[in-house]
């Protein structure tokens, strides 16, 4: 696992390429639904880090031109945006959600936290970045795609066009189980959403965030390229955001 290739980036501790040792185990073929994750809302009426805090990350081309959320300084492509949840990924006020069905879609504004919350009730794990690489990378050896070596948009949820200009066809996720799956039968594991994982970021250096994976629907090689099997972020165990969900493993501990 691993890569030092000019893709990498070396502060993100990709690197260095070794070898790494994991039991079995399986893991879910797509992220957790927005269907899948209502149950589990109805089963016991769980609420979310986002509806706790009352406000939520969300991009700021999936927002009404009029809005005036807040902006991130440091990245003023994000807005915080008061009632952001899962069921309104865009916002309270947002026309797109009213007229799309996203049941079919990866749940987004579900913190860390929240998945282990989800894990729990349904007896399994979040991977850990071991876990996740090796089944992305679909038993290829040092590609820095599910498929292969060279990139490809068609296989991909990535932004098109110039970042972070609006389009509408890009601000939002497609379902789980879009575009051909790779050959774990895994799907959308570059972009669409990052997934969470048990990982943390660096701890040698106090960096104790949360790790995603995978890259989403916003990644794009002007300024992020970070839609390959080896690449990796953070946030902090309860942030939440458009564009982050996770898929499940296997619990080691269970049959």
């Amino acid at each position: 696992m691993g890569s030092q290739d000019h893709l990498a980036y070396p502060l993100d501790l990709e690197g260095p390429v070794r070898e790494v040792h994991v039991a079995d185990f399986s893991i879910s073929a797509a992220t957790v639904t927005v269907a899948e994750w209502a149950e589990f809302v109805g089963s016991g009426n769980y609420v979310t880090d986002a509806e706790r805090y009352g406000d939520s990350l969300v991009f700021a081309g999936s927002l009404p031109a009029s809005d005036a959320s807040p902006v991130v300084p440091a990245t003023p492509w994000w807005r915080v945006v008061a009632g952001a949840t899962w069921r309104r990924p865009a916002g309270p006020d947002s026309a797109v959600d009213a007229v799309r069905d996203l049941s079919d879609h990866p749940v987004t504004h579900v913190s860390r936290r929240d998945a282990k919350a989800y894990c729990r009730w349904r007896s399994v794990a979040l991977p850990s970045e071991e876990q996740w690489e090796y089944a992305s990378r679909g038993g290829l050896v040092q590609k820095p795609f599910p498929w292969g070596e060279t990139e490809d948009l068609d296989r991909m949820n990535t932004w098109r066009g110039e970042f972070p200009g609006a389009r509408s066809d890009a601000v939002l996720t497609s379902p789980a189980r879009s575009y051909a799956p790779n050959a774990f039968g895994l799907y959308n594991c570059t972009g669409n959403v990052w997934e969470w994982t048990t990982g943390t970021f660096d701890a040698s250096r106090r960096d104790f965030r949360a790790v995603t994976r995978g890259g989403s629907h916003l990644c794009h090689e002007s300024y992020c390229r970070r839609y390959r099997n080896s690449a990796r972020s953070g946030a902090s165990e309860d942030t939440s955001s458009s564009h982050t969900g996770f898929r499940v493993c296997s619990r080691p501990d269970l049959p």
